[in-house]
């Protein structure tokens, strides 16, 4: 049985551009070899936390989209905890409304982004 996920975690500000992208392409090939799709990928880029972390203002923000088997998001977040480049992290199952919605940002963010 496959669900439909979101995962946002926030790397910490003091990696370079080529490590931040190296996290990502690790946490991406983890969903690929567990024999899940990534639906939506987003970079939000380095951006001000609400509160300090580990005495850090700001992070590098990343989403991504998948659907997953029902236990791997117990593996997925148990190797969120063990990197030390991540600061916070939060995975959220999607039900029919929340994919309708996802749906309707991506596609208008590339409307936006095509005019």
């Amino acid at each position: 049985m496959s669900n439909h996920y979101e995962t946002v975690f926030i790397m910490t500000p003091v990696l370079s551009e080529e490590q931040a992208k190296e996290t990502v392409s690790k946490y991406k090939k983890m969903l690929a070899d567990n024999g899940c799709k990534i639906v939506a990928e987003d970079a939000w880029g380095l951006r001000k936390l609400q509160y300090p972390i580990q005495k850090k203002t700001t992070g590098f923000y990343h989403l991504i989209e998948f659907t997953a088997p029902n236990t791997f998001v117990a593996e997925l977040e148990l190797a969120y905890k063990r990197d030390e480049r991540l600061l916070r992290f939060l995975t959220v199952k999607l039900d029919k409304h929340a994919i309708a919605y996802s749906e309707k940002r991506r596609n208008k963010a590339k409307a936006a982004a095509t005019a």
